[in-house]
């Protein structure tokens, strides 16, 4: 892989394991970005090891001219919150990967922006594309590559379970734990409580696979422990088609799960059967996919780009 100049954009969790998956890479970071002033002025060394005293700046304003070849952006989950982010990128000739569950596809929610965004990236020659591990690899672009050698494929099913016990504090509050059923059931109300993307990883296999869907339904439900406290959550997306679902989403995170692990069910001539013991780790996977598809993006035809449309490798 040839050494590519970035510009690391969001250096939460996930931007800052991003940041140091491209120093292992051999990648040279130019530019970082956070929006938090405790984190602006600070040498970028302080929160990725091995990297160099580049200072941390709040905004991209400094960079957009700076010749960088690719932008690892990896801020906020909804597209309405980081359009504004990205246009200014794209429009400064960047090429942009982001973690942004979204804009995974944002093709069916938000067909607009998806418009919006294409036009931009074509015009001025450069991709944007949202990539991480759910939405991006194990639930969507993974059982796409599976269907590769089925001559018929009637329905495509994956169930992902995570154990969250086992991964950093903000995921688990993300699904809810420690939270009364009550908290749960109105965050979901509101729409603060759930995994971003599974309704984006269903339009995708469905694009992929060229089925029209009538509609596209998801259910949220609390896991809870016997004292009835929150441990994470039970989610279900479905693709319908002509009455019935083609495409299941399963996802479970939760803390003490007896069986991590990602399974996928393709429902064909052959018919395929994949598990994957423990299942892939979602922060680490995120990293190295969006550092991985570095070059497979410069390659790629201008324009937004789903995790489908790139080579695997």
């Amino acid at each position: 892989m040839a050494a590519a100049r970035i510009i690391v954009f969001g250096l939460g969790p996930i931007g800052i394991g991003i940041a140091q998956v491209a120093l292992e890479r051999g990648h040279h970071i130019v530019g970082a970005v956070d929006a938090d002033p405790q984190k602006a002025g600070r040498p970028l060394s302080d929160l990725v090891p091995g990297a160099d005293t580049t200072p941390i700046e709040l905004t991209a304003g400094r960079f957009l001219r700076g010749g960088a070849d690719v932008v690892l952006h990896s801020t906020q989950s909804r597209l309405a919150q980081v359009v504004p982010q990205l246009v200014p990128l794209l429009e400064a000739g960047l090429n942009v990967i982001s973690t942004c569950e979204e804009l995974a596809y944002p093709w069916y929610h938000h067909p607009a922006e998806a418009a919006h965004l294409d036009r931009i990236a074509k015009s001025h020659g450069v991709r944007v594309v949202g990539l991480g591990v759910n939405p991006g690899f194990v639930m969507d672009a993974l059982p796409v590559m599976l269907t590769a050698p089925c001559r018929i494929v009637r329905r495509i099913s994956v169930e992902r379970v995570v154990d969250v016990g086992l991964r950093r504090l903000p995921l688990q509050r993300k699904v809810g734990v420690g939270m009364t059923v009550e908290a749960f059931t109105g965050g979901v109300a509101d729409g603060s409580m759930g995994h971003v993307g599974l309704p984006q990883s269903v339009a995708m296999i469905a694009a992929a696979m060229g089925w029209t869907l009538d509609g596209i339904e998801e259910s949220i439900e609390p896991e809870v422990d016997a004292e009835r406290a929150v441990r994470g959550l039970h989610q279900t997306c479905r693709g319908m088609r002509s009455g019935e679902a083609v495409v299941t989403l399963d996802l479970t995170m939760a803390t003490g799960v007896a069986h991590p692990r990602d399974a996928i069910h393709i429902d064909g001539v052959p018919p395929i059967v994949m598990e994957i013991d423990g299942g892939i780790h979602g922060d680490v996977a995120t990293w190295a996919i969006a550092v991985n598809a570095i070059p497979r993006v410069l390659a790629a035809p201008p324009g937004l780009l789903t995790a489908v449309q790139l080579p695997p490798s």
